[in-house]
C-alpha cells in the first residue's frame, strides 16, 4: 500500500510539478513531505499530515523548514 501511494507522488512529481515551478514554502516540499510521511507514519496517518501541510502552504503563510515529525 505505502509503494502504490509513493508511486502517485512520484508520478505528481514528475508529471505535474515541473509545469508548476517551485512554489512551496516549505523545506522539505509538500509532495517530498507526503513521500516521506508515507514512510515515517504509514498511509493514512501519513496522508492526513500531508493534508495538514498542503493546508498551510499558501501565499500568508511564512513558510520555512518543517520535517515529518
Amino acid at each position: 500500500m505505502k509503494s502504490i501511494a509513493i508511486l502517485f507522488v512520484r508520478c505528481y512529481q514528475l508529471l505535474l510539478s515541473p509545469f508548476f515551478g517551485q512554489q512551496c514554502r516549505f523545506t522539505p516540499t509538500c509532495s517530498q513531505y507526503t513521500i516521506e510521511a508515507i514512510q515515517k507514519k504509514g498511509v493514512i496517518q501519513g496522508i492526513f499530515l500531508s493534508m495538514k501541510r498542503i493546508g498551510k502552504c499558501h501565499p500568508w503563510c511564512k513558510g520555512g523548514h518543517d520535517p515529518v515529525n
